[in-house]
């Protein structure tokens, strides 16, 4: 009589493909939480960049001048949702100017700007409040003219929480 091999798997290879998907899992889990954060930052930082790099344009092509201060736009600082704002939300004068809105195609946002303008001085900030909890977290960016330019100051202001 010949022997049969049974069929099927044994305890070992359920163990074996345990361990391989359980290490799998937590490689996984924090890489995907460490990037879905990243990429809520990104909103705040690409805005704001993109904000002293419209100013430096505007006093370029307005001999040196820079733009007036814009309101906290949206107004209500979003708490752990994304939104989508109505038409003409981004119609402020200041806005226009820099031709600025923080996601192309008014794709949901998580954060609030404005933009504040001091004599020969500049402030831009974001404002969000990812996880709803009432902390918002803040980011600035800074800069001046010196010598009929902008100068942006190097770096990133972080206030408050960083969620």
């Amino acid at each position: 009589m010949i022997a049969r091999r049974a069929r099927g798997a044994t305890v070992v290879h359920g163990a074996i493909g345990f361990a391989v998907l359980g290490s799998l899992v937590a490689v996984a889990i924090p890489a995907f939480i460490r990037d879905f954060h990243a990429s809520r930052l990104a909103e705040p930082v690409s805005g704001l960049d993109r904000l002293a790099k419209a100013t430096v344009a505007h006093a370029a092509s307005h001999d040196g001048a820079l733009p007036g201060p814009a309101p906290l736009t949206p107004a209500q600082v979003p708490r752990g949702v994304l939104v989508i704002e109505a038409p003409g939300t981004w119609d402020h004068p200041t806005w226009k100017a820099l031709a600025f809105e923080p996601l192309a195609n008014n794709a949901p946002h998580a954060f609030s700007f404005a933009y504040d303008r001091v004599n020969d001085t500049f402030v831009a900030h974001a404002h969000g409040d990812l996880d709803g909890d009432g902390n918002t977290s803040t980011f600035e960016v800074r800069g001046r003219i010196e010598g009929g330019a902008v100068s942006v100051e190097p770096g990133m202001v972080v206030l408050s929480e960083v969620e």
